[in-house]
């Protein structure tokens, strides 16, 4: 009678797993799904295709590793539902140039602009317009443990912003505009704060930096 009992519970123990992995796969499968869609809207031309590296669920989130047509791995971090919590350049693909991995859409115009504050102040407020593809670098001095605030008021879909620590990596990923940021920096030197239009149709914006 005992090994009959046994036997029951074993197979119960087995019914289970079972039961509980389909959810998993589903879940880590939805995650990967997410992170695929967000390399399509932040990688420009070759977010479009790529390959999935590795995907590692939890139950917290999934992280998957991508490489997009380009050669350049993303990290992302996914959630169960696909929404994506994290998506950054985890590895640029070298084009020879130094350039920023991510920063701009492909083929687009990039502009450079240093932004200055008024003599006793610690804010600066820039407005701007770009065209498809098009991009922006405003570029700030600031010190290691300062705070870094910045919001973007863009007038047109598709407008997103991403910030780059003076040694090139990534201090933000790319971020809507609807999203400020705040945060303590790491590194002193020249901070470059990208905006770019990843829409359709032509955007204007309000960008406003300030450092405490």
């Amino acid at each position: 009678m005992m090994k009959s009992n046994l036997k029951m519970v074993t197979l119960a123990a087995v019914m289970l797993g079972c039961a509980t992995a389909v959810p998993a796969v589903a879940a880590e499968q939805e995650a990967i799904d997410g992170c695929i869609d967000r390399l399509r809207e932040v990688g420009g031309p070759d977010g479009q295709s790529g390959t999935v590296l590795s995907s590692e669920f939890s139950e917290a989130a999934t992280l998957v590793m991508l490489r997009d047509a380009g050669g350049t791995v993303w990290r992302c971090l996914a959630y169960s539902d696909g929404s994506v919590a994290e998506m950054a350049v985890a590895e640029g693909a070298d084009d020879g140039g130094g350039a920023m991995a991510g920063s701009s859409s492909g083929g687009g115009n990039t502009a450079t602009e240093r932004v200055k504050f008024a003599a006793g102040t610690t804010s600066a407020q820039m407005n701007g317009g770009l065209t498809p593809g098009d991009s922006v670098r405003y570029v700030l001095g600031a010190k290691k443990n300062q705070f870094l605030n910045v919001s973007v008021d863009a007038q047109g879909e598709g407008v997103v912003y991403q910030i780059f620590n003076p040694d090139k990596s990534f201090l933000l990923e790319e971020m809507r505009s609807s999203q400020p940021y705040r945060g303590q920096l790491w590194q002193s030197g020249d901070h470059v704060v990208e905006v770019i239009n990843r829409g359709q149709n032509n955007a204007s914006y309000t960008v406003t930096f300030s450092i405490e």
